[in-house]
């Protein structure tokens, strides 16, 4: 793991840009936790030291021109593709407290709500950080229509959980889609659009169904990854945290970094003239 992050500390370091290290802790909530064997004690534990690494990565290769934040990931309660365990935003926020609570006890930056698949999940997960006082973001996935699993749309979900936790989400992203399956529903001129800054996509076209079937791991093309990338900022303006998901590599980062940073070179010097 210490040599795969820094593989992509590496790649920061080399086009001089930011980096969010984030940890491995996707399942590293109670009823996975306990599924695997281990204790309550040991969720906290396990939390603990997944960031403890990051900080050793971030301690080896942060540069001035390289900054590098520590994100916490948080991942669903159930199925990351399919929502067979539907909570309140109550309940969802009384399950993922204790994780987030762990969490709020290390040198982690921020904690990202990745792979949501319903939106009262997200509410949870987002007003669990705000009772301890952590920045949090909340990443949805969708299916190849463009909506979450459940059959609602991104810009229901966004909205509710904006107008539900009074905007304490950061920012949004999406995560665990192609770029096929949602560029048609980005209205660039809608405000809830401008609340999505990252995406995380799949290197593979497939559904979240084709994908689970799948027998042999679809890494896509690496150099086309980084060119959606580059037709993504077209209609996402305040995109700026850029990475990959199921099948993707460090090739994939890296082919996005050559695609993109042209683009965000041109907004830092038009900034600069604004000023």
């Amino acid at each position: 793991m210490r040599n795969y992050l820094r593989t992509f500390a590496r790649i920061a370091r080399k086009y001089d840009i930011g980096l969010i290290l984030e940890s491995a802790t996707w399942r590293a909530n109670p009823d996975w936790i306990r599924k695997l064997g281990y204790s309550d004690q040991d969720l906290i534990s396990i939390n603990r030291k997944a960031i403890e690494l990051l900080c050793d990565i971030r301690n080896e290769y942060e540069t001035e021109k390289s900054p590098m934040v520590i994100n916490a990931s948080v991942g669903p309660r159930g199925d990351g593709y399919n929502p067979t365990v539907v909570m309140s935003a109550k309940e969802a926020q009384e399950y993922h407290a204790t994780q987030i609570g762990a969490i709020s006890q290390t040198n982690a930056d921020m904690v990202t709500g990745l792979t949501m698949n319903y939106a009262e999940e997200a509410i949870g997960i987002a007003l669990a950080a705000k009772a301890v006082g952590m920045p949090v973001v909340i990443s949805f996935t969708v299916e190849t229509d463009g909506r979450l699993p459940t059959g609602q749309t991104l810009k229901d979900a966004i909205e509710l959980v904006d107008k539900v936790t009074q905007s304490t989400p950061v920012y949004y992203m999406v995560n665990c889609a192609h770029p096929s399956s949602f560029e048609d529903v980005l209205v660039s001129d809608e405000a809830w659009v401008a609340r999505i800054h990252g995406v995380k996509a799949n290197a593979s076209k497939k559904s979240h169904a084709e994908l689970n079937e799948s027998k042999e791991l679809d890494a896509g093309n690496p150099v086309e990854f980084g060119t959606d990338y580059r037709a993504l900022l077209r209609k996402l303006k305040n995109l700026n945290v850029l990475g990959g998901c199921c099948g993707t590599d460090h090739r994939h980062v890296e082919e996005t970094c050559k695609a993109c940073i042209s683009i965000f070179d041109q907004q830092k010097h038009a900034y600069h003239d604004e000023i």
